[in-house]
């Protein structure tokens, strides 16, 4: 890399630089309104389902079922991302997603099948979001693309908030009409997707295809295969069992807050609202104020703050108390995960980005359904506070000992130089000394020899 090129690279991104680029404008503004129309959605159908079946668990299965897909096959459903253009994959994505939610909107379905639809629908999900994942490389380079990462994890958050407030409002009156609205936002989303973003060949040739879960598991070896991958996805991984806690446990929290149902209301909005309240925050400030090298030597301390934030609930705090704790919590964790997110990408190989990042969003979600799952349980028989606050003690031990496996920034250095060399019309590496040379694109092949790309002989640095 030329000394103007690493400058490039180390400066610090603004917004403006980022919003220039008309390419990723487009993906945002679709994404956006995709991430609202979702909320408004997931809204109307659990008051759908509620009102047909007047059945907590039924309801509640409608809001959890559109996780099924990461849990189930989600990085099979992702690899598809890889065979055909990314573009064509989101606007295929939002135009089977807007059919089927307009016929929900439009036809009156018995709860069953309603779950059957809302399910089918999701499965969109995996390819659409690794596609856009494997595109923002393509759009944005050096520290924009982390800027925008983190743009973009913001948006998500306030989506959240803002979609579940409009959809619990519009629920309330029709939930057919939050349905169709988030039937539009899908139309537009794919008009935008098809107009703004120019046309790419597929990541991955038909010459260079195998069988589908061969390309699936090429995937989960490049991520965990290579050093640097694997130390970037265990320390996300062990930050995502931790963050989650107080949102999932929220309910059940205010619970034993209150007396009144009023004041236990208001202390579970309050949890809630407190982690993504400083997931936002933490996204502005640390992709505006803090320079690529700051963010990506603060990624340790802010994944070992996330769950340090919440060892006081062994003090039993009041709500506003957990609100803090949890808004802190959500600030580290939007300090770590775009820088995180930038090194990963950078160090990924073309043609595996869709497929890593089904590996990734599958064991965050995993992570995150876990950690609810074990700290519910241990709640059943031991006072919260206590659970949480144990728990993410053992969260920070955790992250302190996967904090030792960080490799060396030559490491990362050497890795990521590596992969972009594997970039479209960059030139490729040089085959090893013993070994013939590869032809031209073999980076699209088995993961192995990719792996064996991205490596450096001798002792991994740490």
């Amino acid at each position: 890399m030329s000394d103007e090129a690493h400058a490039a690279a180390e400066r610090q991104a603004t917004f403006r630089e980022v919003f220039s680029q008309s390419e990723y404008r487009a993906v945002y503004l679709a994404s956006a309104l995709s991430w609202f129309g979702d909320y408004i959605s997931k809204a109307a159908v659990t008051v759908l389902v509620y009102d047909q079946t007047q059945s907590v668990a039924m309801s509640a299965a409608a809001f959890a079922i559109s996780y099924l897909p990461w849990l189930l096959g989600g990085p099979v459903l992702a690899t598809i991302a890889e065979r055909s253009p990314y573009r064509a994959v989101m606007v295929s994505a939002d135009l089977f997603r807007m059919v089927l939610v307009a016929l929900l909107a439009l036809i009156e379905m018995p709860a069953p099948l309603l779950l059957v639809v809302i399910f089918l629908c999701t499965l969109a999900n995996p390819p659409s979001q690794a596609a856009r994942s494997a595109l923002l490389p393509l759009i944005l380079a050096g520290d924009r693309l982390v800027v925008g990462l983190s743009v973009n994890l913001t948006t998500g958050q306030a989506a959240q908030v803002a979609g579940y407030l409009t959809g619990a409002a519009i629920a309330a009156v029709n939930p057919r009409l939050a349905l169709a609205i988030d039937a539009g936002t899908y139309a537009i989303s794919a008009v935008l997707i098809r107009l703004g973003v120019r046309a790419r060949p597929p990541a991955m040739t038909a010459a260079h295809r195998s069988h589908l879960l061969r390309e699936t598991a090429d995937g989960f070896r490049i991520v965990f295969g290579t050093p640097v991958l694997r130390s970037i996805a265990v320390l996300v991984f062990a930050a995502m069992l931790f963050a989650i806690v107080p949102e999932g446990l929220a309910a059940a929290w205010a619970a034993t807050l209150g007396d009144s149902e009023a004041q236990r209301g208001f202390s579970q909005g309050v949890i809630m609202a407190a982690s993504p309240t400083g997931f936002i925050i933490g996204g502005l400030v640390t992709a505006r104020l803090l320079r690529p090298d700051v963010r990506r030597a603060l990624i340790r301390p802010f994944a070992v703050i996330a769950p340090l934030s919440l060892v006081p609930a062994l003090f039993s705090p009041s709500a506003m108390g957990i609100a803090v704790m949890a808004a802190i919590c959500g600030f580290a964790v939007a300090g770590m995960m775009p820088a995180a997110n930038g090194l990963f990408v950078q160090a990924l190989p073309h043609g595996f980005r869709a497929r890593a990042f089904g590996v990734m969003q599958s064991g965050t979600q995993i992570m995150q359904g876990a950690a609810v799952l074990a700290t519910g349980v241990l709640a059943e028989h031991n006072p919260i506070p206590r659970v949480v606050g144990l728990w993410s003690l053992a969260g920070v031990v955790l992250i302190l000992l996967a904090s030792t496996q960080w490799p060396s920034a030559d490491r990362f250095n050497a890795t990521a130089v590596a992969a972009a060399r594997t970039q479209p019309g960059a030139t490729p590496p040089p085959a090893p000394l013993d070994q013939p040379a590869r032809r031209n694109g073999a980076h699209q092949g088995d993961a192995r020899d990719v792996v064996e790309q991205v490596r450096l002989p001798g002792k991994i640095e740490r």
